[in-house]
């Protein structure tokens, strides 16, 4: 009776995966917690159905509480910013700027406003898993799938690349750390429909001296301002 005895309390105690993935998490969110300005260089992927229909790239800033400043420089200029209050997206080829208040603002970077306010996980994540069938960019990095608040139980472990591509799936999000440092080093957002948005990153600095007046904006002469949501483009993290 002994060994079944023993079998059955191994069974109800937690997995070590469980526990070293909540452990890294940890460890990301004190690598960036105690920073009160972040800047990166970023390259962010658009896809559907596994195609990649676009890539941009450029600089990214956080400062804390809530700011936000992605500088795109290629393939061209544009900026998209968030000062605490509203979002803005600029395109200095269109001489238009959009802004719609932040808190209505669905854009993808959502879980990287997490960089610029108090980095917690279990804000948008009801646990982390590592996600055995993702690959990482770097050898010895880990790959941490978020299950996300408010998803339904039935697709809560559809973690899979397959599934996770479904027409059917629910959101996904996902975070490559280096196991030693917890440093950020990819975040990948899953959507129903095939749609995916990577955002990858390098050079981290913390606490750089960023200038407050970098996350504000103030419109150029001759640009029309349009209020209410954000172009579709931008919504699927553009």
């Amino acid at each position: 009776m002994l060994p079944l005895f023993y079998a059955g309390l191994l069974f109800l105690l937690p997995l070590p995966s469980a526990n070293e993935a909540a452990n890294l998490a940890t460890r990301m969110e004190m690598r960036y917690r105690n920073a009160t300005t972040l800047q990166a260089t970023f390259l962010e992927r658009y896809a559907e159905n596994r195609a990649v229909l676009r890539a941009e790239a450029g600089t990214a800033y956080f400062r804390r509480p809530g700011k936000m400043r992605w500088e795109y420089d290629r393939p061209e200029n544009h900026l998209f910013l968030v000062d605490g209050k509203t979002a803005w997206f600029y395109v200095p080829a269109d001489h238009t700027v959009t802004r719609v208040p932040a808190k209505q603002s669905e854009d993808l970077r959502t879980p990287l406003a997490l960089l610029a306010g108090r980095m917690k996980i279990s804000r948008i994540c009801s646990r982390v898993e590592f996600a055995e069938h993702e690959n990482p960019l770097r050898e010895g990095d880990a790959i941490l799938r978020c299950v996300v608040r408010g998803q339904p139980k039935n697709t809560a472990n559809a973690s899979s690349a397959d599934n996770a591509f479904g027409n059917d799936a629910a959101d996904a999000i996902f975070f490559e750390v280096v196991r030693q440092t917890g440093e950020l080093a990819r975040i990948i957002v899953r959507q129903a429909g095939g749609i995916q948005v990577e955002f990858r990153f390098e050079n981290w600095r913390f606490d750089p001296p960023i200038p407050e007046a970098m996350f504000h904006f103030e419109p150029p002469p001759g640009v029309a301002i349009v209020n209410g949501e954000l172009p579709d483009e931008k919504k699927q993290g553009n």
